[in-house]
């Protein structure tokens, strides 16, 4: 009865959250490149392969981008502590959210549409493309655009210590994405930045 037990308790710790969701495998909180030198090599790239990123670096991206370091605190602040911004992803297999507090991404779209998240050719070439979207409701005045910018620079600072290229985009159309992701009218997308290879 024991071995029963547990083989099934082995079944159920794997299998997935369900089957459009992906289990991120831990943040590697260490290593990477010293700051100053991460900065120093920080740069924007308009140009990439079509080439996918690991899990482990998807991973680490978010966590370092907008992640929980502490109990209820991001590795990006956000004004009051509103932490109105949540990070949506596009690849080449689907459209994600990043569930931030449990570290995995919720499937919103099946399907390659990273081509409709700017207007410039190479993001349907990237590995993936970040859509920052606010909660107008938890936002403390305009502060959200300047939560964005600490996000982004997470996001190059990552970049640059990984060896990845990375840009932030203004150029894309808000109306288009929030259908897209089927955000709620308190919800606005803000920003966009393209994270691969460089080609």
């Amino acid at each position: 009865m024991n071995r029963i037990f547990k083989s099934v308790l082995l079944i159920i710790l794997s299998t997935p959250l369900s089957a459009q969701d992906i289990r991120l495998p831990a943040p590697d909180r260490t290593g990477g490149k010293p700051l100053m030198q991460a900065l120093n090599e920080r740069k924007s790239v308009r140009t990439y392969q079509d080439r996918e990123l690991t899990l482990q670096q998807i991973s680490d991206l978010l966590w370092a981008a907008n992640g929980f370091n502490r109990d209820d605190k991001r590795t990006a602040p956000t004004a009051n502590n509103r932490q109105e911004l949540e990070l949506y992803v596009t690849t080449k297999a689907g459209i994600y959210y990043y569930d931030a507090r449990n570290h995995h991404l919720k499937e919103v779209k099946k399907g390659d549409y990273r081509s409709q998240t700017g207007t410039q050719s190479f993001v349907s070439q990237a590995a993936l493309n970040l859509l920052f979207v606010s909660d107008t409701e938890k936002m403390s005045g305009k502060y959200a655009y300047t939560d964005c910018g600490f996000v982004a620079q997470n996001v190059y600072l990552y970049c640059s210590s990984e060896g990845l290229g990375v840009v932030v985009r203004g150029s894309f159309d808000k109306d288009k994405l929030s259908t897209l992701l089927n955000l709620s009218p308190h919800q606005e997308v803000l920003l966009t930045q393209t994270v691969g290879y460089s080609d």
